[in-house]
């Protein structure tokens, strides 16, 4: 199966675009959406672009039942000249990949989808938003079809691409947030699938989010799930701390996501000569570098805000108000570099951004 393969059906009732200026998170979605099946001895067919619309699911699929699903989050910004960008998405792909093998669903062809993608932007191109800081987010996700309640690998699938042009995640610039360390709920534990983007990871978040949101943090940073002292990550995103000039971030143990972002930022901070450290940090370590100022900063990293400072954590009864409850330095450089590399207004050294052409597309 080639690009070639893939069959475009456009829409006959185009929907009205929404006011960039309110286009929030993930609540409009673009005229058209990519879906691909998988059927056992037949592998992945069908291939198709076709108008946005509802599926017909068995009410016995395995997605609802034994929650067989993995999905991603990227990005593809429209660059002042015109160009449309998208930020290192083969990396998406493999990381799906890394999720389907844990919840034993079929490799997708990573070529196959970023060219399906890349279509797919096309046909849908008068969706990516051209107001700054806007910027148009992707969804793959694969569910499990089979109708069958056996507790087993499903043997069908659909591969399915969705798009949604939203806003700026910080509308007047980046602000901290209010974090709320968890002491109670687990998330994940070392062999178990936190480091997969299923959702039963988020579902599971949920009821710490709920009494975080409750006490007025905005997120909650998770502990290991077997000592409850060291660091994972926030909410759905990676965190990093600078105490005493060098940056801190958890080392990839198997339990957390190895974040698209959190590499950028590595990579970043390397290129700047920063001091970057990936290893075990314990909450009881960053709040003795807040007790003896040695604590600078700290912020979390993912899609959706690229950058969110922590200006207030709560632990254990101890309020550390960081930078002064401020955005610091090092955190604004991060945001307005990689902001830039990605709206395509600032050379890209680490070739991440991948144009999407343009081309014909048979219908």
């Amino acid at each position: 199966m080639t690009a070639n393969s893939i069959k475009i059906e456009r829409t006959t009732a185009p929907k009205q675009k929404p006011d960039e200026n309110q286009l929030g998170f993930g609540k409009y979605f673009t005229d058209h959406m990519f879906i691909m099946d998988y059927e056992e001895g037949k592998g992945w067919i069908n291939p198709r672009i076709i108008p946005y619309q509802p599926i017909m699911m068995d009410p016995a699929a395995k997605v609802f039942h034994y929650g067989q699903t993995v999905f991603e989050g990227l990005k593809a910004y429209r660059a002042a000249d015109g160009r449309i960008l998208l930020f290192r998405p083969e990396q998406n792909f493999l990381r799906l990949n890394r999720s389907n093998s844990r919840l034993s669903i079929p490799d997708v062809d990573g070529e196959l989808a970023l060219e399906a993608l890349k279509q797919l932007i096309l046909v849908d191109q008068d969706w990516v938003p051209s107001q700054e800081g806007n910027s148009l987010y992707i969804r793959p996700f694969v569910i499990a079809t089979q109708a069958t309640l056996g507790v087993a690998p499903s043997h069908n699938y659909h591969f399915m691409i969705i798009m949604s042009p939203v806003g700026a995640y910080y509308a007047e610039g980046i602000h901290p947030v209010k974090i709320y360390v968890e002491s109670e709920y687990v998330r994940a534990v070392r062999g178990g699938t936190g480091n997969a983007k299923t959702a039963g990871n988020y579902a599971g978040g949920l009821k710490a989010q709920e009494e975080a949101t409750s006490k007025g943090y905005s997120q909650v940073l998770w502990l290991d799930g077997v000592h409850q002292k060291y660091i994972e990550e926030v909410g759905s995103m990676n965190v990093f701390f600078k105490i005493g000039g060098t940056v801190y971030t958890p080392e990839l143990n198997g339990s957390i996501l190895d974040g698209i972002t959190r590499n950028s930022m590595i990579q970043l901070l390397k290129h700047w000569n920063v001091p970057v450290v990936e290893r075990q940090i314990s909450i009881d370590e960053i709040y003795e570098a807040y007790t003896n100022g040695t604590l600078e900063e700290a912020f979390g990293t993912g899609t959706a805000a690229v950058i969110s400072p922590i200006g207030d954590l709560y632990w254990n009864g101890h309020q550390m108000l960081i930078n002064g409850g401020h955005t610091g330095e090092l955190s604004q450089k991060l945001y307005d570099t990689l902001t830039s590399i990605q709206q395509g207004a600032q050379e890209d050294p680490f070739s991440w951004m991948v144009e999407v052409q343009q081309k014909a597309i048979l219908s």
